[in-house]
């Protein structure tokens, strides 16, 4: 058995604890961008285009990210596509995170009054430019605080990617319990440690929704 001082098992869990920030951020901002584009065609007319985005969406949410994990890792491979466990973490988090954004940003999209479209379309705007505009600024006031809030999401998400061989805070944690034979110890580290990340982003969402509501 190794001996690891409590000092030594923290600044392992911190190294791994970037890489658990890095997959967030990618995740985050992928999927962001991903979901905005699925947000744009679930609003468009197209009636045949909004049921696929909203299929996507209903795929997402409604089967376990460890599943989608599962197949980004190893069903590639079986497709004769070797990728990485980084990789597939990064994609299988960015396509889940896109779903729920984008169910997030259209249910914020919808709680604009419908006076609010028909005001656009009497200044002879077009589809775009009614959502770039006047719908999609009005949208975004009222989606930051949510949208902030998925975050925390995101990041506990993120300790599934262990299973694929992801070397984040939850695999840092094992790879040391196992090393030490301490797992209370180094668990409740884990655990501080993933608080000490999320906690004030989950205040700083409710900071952002009291605002929000203070001011309309």
């Amino acid at each position: 058995m190794v001996e690891f001082s409590l000092w030594d098992i923290v600044s392992n869990l911190l190294l791994a604890a970037r890489w658990t920030l890095v997959l967030s951020l990618i995740a985050f901002v992928g999927g962001g961008l991903v979901g905005l584009a699925l947000l744009v065609v679930r609003t468009t007319p197209n009636r045949s285009l909004q049921q696929a985005v909203a299929l996507y969406v209903q795929l997402f949410q409604g089967t376990p990210l460890l599943m989608q994990l599962f197949l980004a890792y190893f069903g590639m491979a079986m497709l004769g596509v070797e990728t990485s466990a980084w990789t597939a973490a990064a994609v299988a988090l960015t396509l889940y995170s896109s779903a729920f954004l984008t169910e997030i940003w259209h249910g914020c999209v919808k709680s604009i009054g419908k006076g609010q479209w028909e005001a656009a379309q009497s200044l002879a705007l077009n589809f775009g430019e009614q959502l770039r505009y006047v719908i999609f600024p009005q949208a975004a006031r009222i989606a930051v605080a949510p949208t902030v809030g998925f975050l925390v999401q995101v990041v506990k998400g993120t300790a599934l990617a262990s299973v694929i061989g992801f070397v984040e805070l939850t695999k840092a944690g094992t790879m040391i319990t196992n090393a030490t034979f301490k797992p209370f110890v180094v668990y409740s580290c884990v655990a501080v440690l993933y608080f000490l990340i999320c906690y004030p982003i989950s205040l700083y969402a409710r900071s952002l929704e009291g605002k929000f509501h203070v001011q309309r």
